[in-house]
């Protein structure tokens, strides 16, 4: 074994020594891309080995570092490709393309170099840097101008990597290839035409690098040409002149229009600014704005169609190239009208104040009415409020008349608020009015009228001269000098009654008729009523006139009123007696008595004897006044604790006897006999009766004397003497026929008062229209009073008097302000004194009194 390894050993030192002699190499060619398992070269043989000997001695390659992609096969010992053979990849370049490698023998342990050529085939098409190739060229380059290209490259070698080019079709461009030693080959894309970015902005072509190989392979390269631009194109707007329409109530900032401007260069060269230039009219500058940017045009301030109607904009497009070009547009923008104009209306002309008496379509006022808004905005409607009494009339476009539709009365309406009303055809209508304040002038047209046609006035008798008696009124409803009233009392057919209410002759005679104005005054301003002299109810009862009430007006017109001026009876008159009814009584009754006569002493005789109750003298008294003032009272002053033999009737003033007369009682007694009325304060009268305590023949004698001289008079004394018992037989038939006298005059009386009062012309006191005339024997208060109430009754030989009344209340109204409580009482008062009296009077005067309340 031994022996058999170093023979072994020894052949191959042999043989490495025989390689290496021959040149030490095997040398092997193969292509690349061959397929793995493709036989490169059989190893073993050409290496001298025997078969089964390079398993044997496990023949193999020793890596250097890189793949060689190829291996020995150990059962054949032949050169086997093991997997891709790439010769871009293992040489790249190179040429030749040669693979050492190392094959290691065992036993005895040889190495032998073997030397595989990878040949080339094409199989790498030309490869440009990258596929696409971005060139700017300005438009503005000229023809014939080259731009350099990158050539492609072949990872082949040989044939396989010659490359010619090819440029896809283009009146623009074309290829120049220059081969230079030194430097190689350079690749020129060539201008041949001018160019025009707005044109073609962009060429694309395909530059070709085709190869030697057979079949030849390509690359391609697509070249992207932008035109670089050049400021050579202004902006242009779409339209020359933009028309906008836009409503006078848009708000501020509404847009307006946005203009949009295009340049056809690029960049700097397109970038456009704009800007208003020209504005019509030239105040409007301010009312829009633009958007250098944007090319937006808004609204800057409120839009008034009434002033501007239509707005002319110049716009300037101007791009950011050198020199920078500018494109201009025209914006027109019409405003529509809105209804944001109430009409107007005013007064031209106004002619007040309008007399009362004005005709109807009497011009007051000319108006000027308009609207600042147009077509239906601006058409106006106008009319008055309230309707009457005025009216409009048109007289032309835009002008009205307003003129009198009714007749005018101040009186009722002084002055008239007008309001004229206008309204537009807008939607919504807007409406304006105008007011107009139209006085009346007053005409006298009214007389003064008073609040009362009669007015009642009670006065108090024995007044201060100058005392105001009432405040009369007349309202006029004119103004100023129209209505101004003076007051006068007016004499003209009216007057005054004199002594008695009932018109009769006066007891005072001379006096007669007198006018009224000598009474009292009427203040011609204030219509003030004052006494010019005291009254005296004694002389006066009624007075009534008329007043009148005149304006100031042109022509004057004037109003009257009755006054009925009642006097009121105050106590001013104490009670009077009457004197004896004759001298040869009073003269007998005093021879009687055995004495001389008493200056004031009234006389009387009575009998021994006279039994209780005798009338043995009357006192006679009257009071000039009346009512309660005239009512008289009978009393008798006795000493103190005594008892006289006589008594007084309250009322009657009989004198007759308390009790039976005895010769205790003395010749003569002295009665003192006070007369009072019931005015407050009373008044009062004193009468000094004497009376004579006869025998039974001397009072026959004095009876006898008394008679006869009595049978001559009309009446008996009121304070005369009485004969006895002896005498009471003749006494008694005198009263009878005094009594059926007076009964009989007081009917026939009645009669002729009521004849008179009815078909007789009444007289100036008390006649004329209105109420009855009225009396009051009251201190306050006033009565309806008639002539045919009142009847006059009469003594023997008394005055007449009227002491029969009936009363009735009659409340005037009271006339308008203060002077009312001047000239009214209160009912109250007037119900309380309200009373009536009847007075039955038999020969001697006041027999009895009947006094009732109603």
């Amino acid at each position: 074994m031994g022996e058999r390894c170093c023979a072994a050993l020894v052949r191959l030192l042999v043989l490495q020594a025989a390689w290496a002699l021959s040149g030490g190499q095997v040398r092997y060619s193969v292509p690349e891309e061959a397929k793995a398992g493709t036989v490169v070269g059989r190893l073993a043989q050409d290496l001298g080995l025997e078969a089964g000997e390079a398993e044997a001695r496990r023949l193999r390659l020793v890596a250097q570092g890189r793949r060689a992609s190829v291996e020995v096969s150990g059962a054949s010992g032949a050169l086997l490709v093991s997997s891709r053979l790439d010769r871009e990849e293992l040489c790249g370049k190179s040429a030749p393309c040669a693979l050492r490698l190392e094959v290691l023998l065992e036993r005895p342990l040889r190495v032998f170099h073997v030397q595989l050529e990878v040949t080339d085939i094409n199989d790498n098409a030309p490869v440009f840097p990258a596929a696409r190739k971005n060139l700017s060229i300005a438009e503005s380059s000229l023809p014939g101008s080259r731009f350099p290209l990158e050539s492609a490259s072949d990872a082949d070698i040989g044939a396989n990597a010659q490359l010619t080019y090819t440029l896809s079709p283009s009146e623009h461009f074309s290829l120049d290839l220059q081969k230079m030693e030194e430097d190689g080959e350079s690749l020129f894309l060539v201008l041949r035409k001018s160019l025009d970015r707005e044109t073609i902005p962009v060429h694309r072509l395909v530059l070709t690098a085709t190869d030697g190989g057979r079949p030849s392979l390509t690359g391609t390269m697509e070249l992207v040409i932008s035109v670089l631009d050049a400021n050579d194109n202004a902006p242009q707007f779409n339209q020359s002149v933009y028309k906008v329409q836009l409503p006078e109530n848009a708000e501020q900032g509404t847009l307006v229009i946005k203009l949009n401007a295009t340049d056809l260069d690029e960049g700097s060269n397109s970038n456009i600014s704009y800007s208003l230039e020209n504005q019509f009219p030239q105040d409007g500058k301010g009312v829009f704005g633009i958007d250098r940017k944007s090319g937006e045009i808004r609204l800057r301030s409120r839009l008034d169609f009434e002033d501007v109607s239509l707005y002319r904009l110049q716009v300037d497009a101007t791009d950011q190239g050198n020199p920078p070009l500018s494109g201009h547009c025209k914006v027109v923008l019409e405003v529509l009208d809105v209804n944001d104009n109430a009409p107007e209306v005013w007064v031209t002309s106004l002619s007040v104040p309008v007399a009362e008496d004005a005709s109807v379509g009497t011009v007051v006022a000319l108006l000027s009415v308009s609207d600042r808004d147009s077509g239906e905005n601006g058409r106006v409607r106008c009319w008055v409020w309230p309707a009457s009494p005025f009216g409009l009339e048109a007289t032309f476009l835009g002008s009205y008349s307003l003129v009198l539709r009714e007749a005018l009365d101040r009186e009722r309406v002084s002055e008239y608020e007008v309001e004229v009303r206008a309204e537009d055809g807008g939607a919504p209508a807007l409406r304006a009015r105008r007011g107009l304040r139209v006085p009346v002038l007053d005409v006298n047209d009214n007389a003064p009228l008073f609040a009362q046609a009669v007015y009642t006035v009670l006065a108090r008798e024995n007044n201060a001269a100058g005392a105001e008696l009432a405040r009369l009124w007349a309202r006029d409803p004119d103004e100023a000098a129209n209505g101004r009233v003076s007051y006068s009392v007016w004499d003209g057919g009216l007057g005054v009654g004199v002594g008695g209410a009932a018109g009769s002759s006066s007891s005072s005679g001379g006096m007669g008729w007198r006018p009224a104005s000598s009474y009292v005054s009427v203040d011609a301003e204030s219509g003030r009523l004052w006494a010019l002299q005291p009254l005296d109810y004694e002389e006066l009862q009624v007075l009534q006139f008329e007043v009148r009430a005149v304006d100031a007006g042109e022509p004057a017109l004037s109003g009257n009123a009755t006054v009925q001026l009642f006097v009121l009876d105050e106590n001013d008159n104490a009670p009077a007696l009457l004197p004896a009814a004759g001298s040869a009584a009073e003269a007998a009754a005093a021879a009687l008595a055995g004495a001389g006569s008493e200056s004031g002493t009234l006389w009387a005789w009575a009998a021994w004897g006279a039994p209780a109750g005798q009338v043995v003298a009357k006192i006679r008294a009257v009071d000039a006044d009346s009512g309660y003032n005239a009512w008289l009272r009978y009393e008798l002053c006795e000493p103190q604790g005594g008892k006289g033999p006589f008594r007084v009737g309250l009322y009657s003033g009989e004198v007759s006897t308390a009790r039976a007369l005895d010769e205790a009682d003395g010749p003569r007694q002295r009665l003192l006999i006070v007369v009072r009325d019931h005015g407050e304060p009373a008044r009062s009268a004193t009468a000094t009766l004497s009376v004579s305590l006869l025998e039974a023949a001397e009072a026959a004698l004095a009876a006898g004397s008394s008679a006869a001289s009595s049978s001559s008079a009309v009446s008996r004394s009121a304070a005369g003497a009485e004969l006895g018992p002896g005498a009471a037989s003749a006494a008694t038939n005198v009263w009878l026929v005094v009594a059926i006298c007076a009964v009989s005059s007081l009917f026939l009386l009645a009669v002729v008062l009521y004849g008179a009062s009815r078909w007789a012309p009444r007289a100036a006191v008390l006649s004329g229209p209105g109420p009855t005339t009225l009396v009051c024997a009251s201190e306050v208060g006033s009565w309806s009073y008639s002539q045919r109430h009142s009847r006059s009754l009469c003594v023997a030989d008394g005055a007449a008097k009227s002491d029969l009344m009936v009363f009735s209340p009659n409340f005037p109204p009271p006339p308008p302000g203060p002077a009312a409580k001047d000239t009214q009482p209160e009912p109250s008062a007037l119900l309380d004194t309200c009373f009536w009296r009847i007075v039955m009077v038999d020969s001697d005067g006041f027999d009895s009194v009947d006094e009732r309340l109603p």
